[in-house]
């Protein structure tokens, strides 16, 4: 087998013949790995790409065969046509209040709850946690009617509570919190006792700062399944006072069909906080969902 530096000197004098196979076919595998994720960039990119094409149209562009693939003259007026006429700004105000505060609740209770089933020692413990794990195996369907009727009998439709409180709390997120708590070392609350840490301390000081990327991870699909929920808000929304972004999107849908620009532009709006999310938390989501999955 030749020494590495002549196998690179004949790739770079163009002598592939004294390069090895093996290194032929793991530079073709390469390049075949790299050409099937730019096809599959293409296939997933592109729906995105035509919506912001569409959004920038007017509606005889829309209607020209072959399809353009970008816009000649950009129409940015379809966007302020959609915040405005149709009412996405305050959509938009409504959903970013029920998903931060969604978001928000469901993390505190998480953590907290997560904390007591790792730390706390107390009664039916166990029988406890196994209630929390038995609440994922309840279809979200199954749980609509009873929590409508609690809502109505408490005289919240049509207000944020109702979008809000039966989400403040989630099993799988007690779940996700108590698996990574109980990787902590027990060194570290060995030590938090004799320092004299109490609970809230140890779990501020300590718990939360290195448990930060399976916490962040949690808030970004916490966020993402507020923000995109459409059945439970337009079943407690009966009068749409404090309608969410994908309801005002259906509506916008139910417009003329000379409207597509405008509701493209509608679309893109409502899923621009979404990327906005993902991007700004990309790097804790990805090491949140490789937690533990390298043990050192």
């Amino acid at each position: 087998m030749p020494a590495p530096d002549a196998e690179f000197a004949g790739v770079l004098s163009g002598d592939w013949a004294s390069v090895p196979v093996a290194a032929h076919r793991s530079r073709l595998r390469a390049v075949l790995r790299y050409v099937l994720l730019v096809v599959v960039a293409l296939v997933v990119l592109f729906p995105i790409y035509m919506t912001i094409v569409t959004s920038l149209l007017t509606s005889p562009q829309i209607a020209h065969r072959p399809p353009l693939l970008y816009p000649p003259s950009p129409q940015w007026s379809n966007y302020s046509t959609a915040f405005t006429t149709g009412d996405l700004g305050v959509y938009l105000r409504n959903s970013a209040i029920q998903s931060v505060s969604i978001t928000v609740a469901v993390v505190l209770t998480s953590v907290l709850a997560a904390y007591a089933f790792t730390f706390v020692r107390f009664p039916f413990k166990r029988v406890l946690f196994a209630v929390c794990l038995a609440s994922l195996m309840v279809p979200a369907e199954v749980t609509i009617i009873p929590n409508y009727q609690t809502i109505a009998a408490f005289g919240w439709l049509n207000s944020f509570p109702a979008l809000i409180v039966p989400f403040m709390a989630s099993g799988i997120g007690i779940f996700l919190f108590r698996q990574s708590f109980r990787q902590l070392p027990g060194e570290l609350r060995d030590a938090a006792r004799l320092d004299g840490l109490g609970h809230l301390t140890y779990l501020t000081r300590v718990v939360l700062p290195l448990s930060t990327p399976v916490i962040g991870a949690f808030g970004v699909f916490a966020f993402l399944g507020a923000w995109n929920q459409y059945l439970w808000p337009l079943i407690v929304q009966p009068a749409g006072t404090v309608r969410t972004v994908q309801i005002g999107l259906r509506q916008l849908a139910g417009t003329s069909f000379h409207d597509i620009d405008v509701r493209a532009a509608g679309t893109i709006l409502a899923a621009l906080p979404v990327f906005i999310v993902l991007l700004i938390f990309q790097r804790s989501l990805v090491r949140g969902l490789t937690t533990g999955a390298v043990k050192g």
